[in-house]
This record gives C-alpha cells, sequence and structure tokens, in this order.
C-alpha cells in the first residue's frame, strides 16, 4: 500500500500535474509519463531517480536543460549546474506542504484514486486558492 508521487512544478514550486506509481515501481515511469506535460522551460530541476540518459535526450528535444544530477552508479561523471540545483528544495517543500493535510501524510484511503482526489485537493487548496 505504499505508493510514489511524482510532480511537475512551476518555478515558484506550485504543483501542475501529478503522477502516482506504487512504491517499488522506478522513477522512470513517473518521469515517461510525466514528460508530455513539462510547459515550456529553460530548466528541469529533478533527483538522481530521474537520471537516464534517454530522459536528458528527450528534455533536450523539447529544448529544455536538464539539471539532474548523475547517479553514483555513472562511470561518467554527469555536469550539472549546482547553484540550480539548490532551488530544488521549493519541490521539496511543496511535497513537505501538501503532508501538512493529515489525510495525505498518513494516506486512510486504501484505494488509490481516493487517495490521488485527496492530493489533488489539498494542492488545489494550499496552492491555488
Amino acid at each position: 500500500m505504499n505508493t510514489k508521487l511524482h510532480a511537475v512544478t512551476d518555478a515558484e514550486g506550485r504543483p501542475l500535474s501529478f503522477f502516482m506509481t506504487a512504491g517499488q515501481v522506478s522513477d522512470y515511469t513517473g518521469a515517461a509519463a510525466l514528460l508530455d506535460d513539462l510547459p515550456k522551460a529553460q530548466w528541469m530541476l529533478g533527483d538522481r531517480g530521474y537520471d537516464a540518459d534517454w530522459y536528458r535526450d528527450a528534455l533536450q528535444a523539447k529544448g529544455i536543460t536538464p539539471c539532474i544530477p548523475g547517479r553514483k552508479s555513472r562511470i561518467i561523471p554527469v555536469k550539472y549546474d549546482k547553484r540550480r540545483y539548490r532551488s530544488r528544495s521549493r519541490i521539496e517543500i511543496m511535497f513537505g506542504r501538501l503532508k501538512d493535510w493529515r489525510r495525505v501524510a498518513t494516506r486512510y484511503d486504501r484505494c488509490p484514486t481516493v487517495f490521488f482526489s485527496a492530493i489533488a485537493l489539498a494542492a488545489t487548496v494550499i496552492f491555488w486558492l
């Protein structure tokens, strides 16, 4: 009953779209699902779970520069803008604010659809109203 929530946010850390996967599923699944929902942007900030060559190529094809640190298992390290990567804290703050809602933090709902609806409702109230 664990899940992983993937989100696309704007530059201010407000969520634009969500995608939920099972907890044991790789982050590549969420990255591929949200690739079409990415807005026009100059940079894409992501954690090490999104480090894949195919994902970097897809972002560059859309005109987005990836700012994703490489996995530790990479033989050739990937360069990224460390100063810009610090602003990824806005995304972590967004997830923290979502978890201020007790229903989201403890996941009372067994049904993923109902849980996803609670996340959407919390995000709407917190960030857009």
